[in-house]
């Protein structure tokens, strides 16, 4: 459908199993095809960005069983890829895009990586760069320092120390960490400037030690890629439910009463999104947590309280937090966002569009985002700039008392289908 209207909703309660991260995802699917010997992986997320995922590591070679439409079995190569040339589009899934950039510039083959147009609009020059120093081949097919990319087979070493921007994407050092152990050279990776998003850099630290490969640290800035590692797979991989997709629930029962339970995901998360419960409660929210599941609930229906808030360890989450401003009592501040400017849309430009047409406020900077909430909000039509997350923040508009209309719910599939069935079955 073209677009879909939200009704007022008076209250909301229930308890929402959490389709499984797409963080995790795409990473277990990524190296458990590296890896000696099969994998299944279970609780897997379906979506576009995980189908881009499982497609491309096909048309490389890489056997894969299905089991249902969240579970499947990868066939591990031992190593890079069996197929040598390959033409893969990535649509705008940089969890796919990023790192198999990296692995197939190691991989002595000839492939051509391209995605949607938004996708060629967002920067990969640092992690080409890096990969160049290590002597890789790789050609700019439009734009430089944009896909869609040629990779040309080259013998790229191993060893020494790499340099990687991390104030662009946290995707660029992901990338590194996921292919370099393929060198089977000891590799430290250094990283210029301040790392964003560092929680994601957690959960493929923590996905390489599923896959037997322990990366060292020295200091803050440098990781160490040890001698003769090889990824072995662990068996069977059960895939966490996705933090970044639970804040929106959690966020409907800090304004709207609940309780609402999220489950798949709690205090053993290896997920930094879980901290956006931090953030509730720092509002007024209550909180309760356990090793996988987390309750948000706001009994009085009080107006949240305002903040001013360093948003750069929750980049994704974040942005529920920017339409919870409109229900604060007073104005917030979202700062060290700039991040958001290279997702699947410039975020922080659309989302002050899309808050002021619900009658807030709105201070657009380089990396922040001031939001001043209306005495009450105005009924507004959403435009969601082909952004899952822009549609699935902005249904909670509706627990203001007014109707919302959401142009384009279906870009939703990128990463939660059924998102707006999932939340109207929690809405009264």
């Amino acid at each position: 459908m073209s677009w879909l209207d939200l009704g007022p909703i008076a209250r909301v309660a229930g308890t929402v199993r959490m389709p499984g991260s797409k963080s995790l995802s795409n990473r277990v699917l990524l190296l458990a095809a590296l890896a000696e010997g099969s994998t299944r992986v279970r609780d897997l997320l379906d979506s576009d960005d995980t189908r881009v995922m499982l497609d491309a590591l096909a048309a490389l070679g890489v056997r894969i069983e299905r089991e249902g439409a969240n579970a499947v079995v990868i066939h591990g190569a031992a190593g890079v890829p069996p197929v040598k040339q390959a033409r893969l589009f990535l649509g705008n899934a940089g969890t796919a895009f990023r790192p198999l950039t990296a692995v197939l510039a190691m991989s002595g083959g000839e492939y051509v990586l391209s995605g949607v147009p938004r996708m060629h609009e967002r920067p990969i020059g640092d992690l080409v760069d890096a990969l160049r120093g290590l002597g890789a081949s790789i050609d700019y097919l439009g734009n430089e320092g944009y896909p869609p990319l040629a990779i040309h087979a080259a013998p790229v070493r191993g060893g020494g120390e790499v340099r990687v921007r991390g104030d662009v994407s946290s995707q660029f050092l992901t990338a590194l960490l996921m292919a370099l152990p393929l060198a089977g050279a000891r590799t430290v990776i250094r990283v210029e400037g301040e790392l964003i998003s560092r929680p994601y850099v957690e959960i493929t630290l923590a996905t390489l030690r599923r896959f037997g490969i322990e990366v060292g640290q020295d200091g803050e800035s440098a990781f160490v890629i040890p001698a003769g590692a090889r990824y072995a797979s662990p068996g069977e991989v059960f895939v966490e439910g996705d933090a970044s997709s639970a804040s929106y629930f959690l966020a409907a029962g800090a304004i709207a009463g609940g309780p609402v339970r999220v489950e798949g995901v709690g205090r053993d998360s290896v997920q930094g999104d879980v901290r956006f419960a931090e953030a509730l409660a720092a509002m007024g929210a209550r909180i309760d947590m356990g090793p996988n599941w987390i309750t948000a609930a706001n009994p009085d229906r009080r107006r949240l309280r305002r903040f001013d808030l360093d948003l750069n360890h929750i980049p994704d989450a974040a942005m529920t937090l920017a339409v919870a401003a409109l229900f604060a009592d007073g104005p917030c501040t979202l700062r060290n966002i700039a991040s958001w400017r290279v997702k699947e849309t410039d975020r922080i430009a659309a989302m002050a569009t899309e808050l002021r047409k619900l009658g807030a406020a709105v201070e657009e900077g380089r990396d922040f985002l001031g939001v001043t909430p209306p005495a009450a909000l105005v009924p507004a039509t959403i435009d969601t700039y082909d952004d899952h997350r822009m549609a699935m923040c902005f249904s909670l508009a509706a627990l203001g008392g007014v109707t919302v209309r959401i142009n384009d719910p279906g870009c939703v599939a990128k990463t939660f289908p059924d998102y707006f069935s999932v939340f109207q079955g929690i809405a009264a």
